[in-house]
């Protein structure tokens, strides 16, 4: 398989179908790169389940407990943030927001639970050294999952982890389009890329992997979700 080229200002977002179920200790980055015809500067993002099955973040759960998912989301936050019914939303170590911190029972066999990636950079970066292994090309590489947004309905996936692309571009001091300097403009290009990435893998497609084609050669650099894009605990005046 090979992603289409895009044209000038466009990308070319494609799923890449027909990955095997990921179990602990498989290469991600090893099978998409032998199922998928990638060039320098894609960027594959990959779905949080899969990366966390990869590296044995599946534990048991308790189906017939209604308190299971809420005790075990309680035992990987920092902080319980809101309370509301069966709906628990924590700060987890990695400094997400998120309802029951990333914990999740689908896609996944009945009585087991999939933990967010312990460190979901360093997964990034280790799924883009096993395409360069294989592939022999340098590419980025999103870790996305589906989070909820503060003010606004509906889920969307965002990057949890990222490598060798830009988290956020920062646009400060350079001119919008009527000359005026840009000032607190910083854009967050990897939730960006892993939004669009979902459009093609869904939710129930069975496809969780995706490339995208076509990104700013100038946002291919090292980089890091944890680092750039959450928000230290003294600038967010929300907790």
């Amino acid at each position: 398989m090979s992603p289409p080229d895009p044209g000038p200002g466009s990308l070319a977002v494609s799923g890449v179908p027909g990955l095997p179920e990921i179990v602990a200790g498989d290469s991600i980055g090893a099978l998409v790169a032998n199922a998928v015809a990638l060039l320098a500067g894609d960027v594959v993002v990959v779905t949080q389940k899969i990366v966390s099955k990869s590296e044995g973040r599946v534990v048991p759960v308790d189906p017939a407990d209604p308190d299971a998912k809420r005790r075990l989301a309680e035992s990987e936050a920092v902080r319980v943030l809101r309370r509301r019914g069966e709906l628990v939303v924590t700060e987890t170590r990695h400094g997400f927001v998120c309802a029951s911190s990333g914990v999740d029972l689908s896609n996944v066999a009945s009585g087991f639970a999939v933990l967010l990636p312990v460190d979901p950079d360093r997964s990034a970066r280790r799924i883009r050294d096993q395409i360069r292994a294989v592939a022999g090309v340098d590419v980025g590489v999103v870790v996305s999952d589906t989070f909820g947004r503060a003010w606004r309905k509906g889920l969307t996936d965002v990057a949890i982890g990222c490598a060798g692309v830009a988290a956020v571009v920062d646009l400060r001091g350079q001119a919008d389009a009527t000359g005026r300097a840009l000032e607190v403009t910083e854009v967050c290009v990897a939730d960006e890329i892993a939004g669009a990435a979902e459009l093609v893998m869904g939710k129930s497609s069975g496809v969780p992997v995706a490339v995208v084609r076509g990104v700013d050669p100038a946002w291919m650099r090292e980089s890091s979700v944890r680092d750039e894009v959450v928000r230290p605990y003294g600038e967010d005046l929300f907790r």
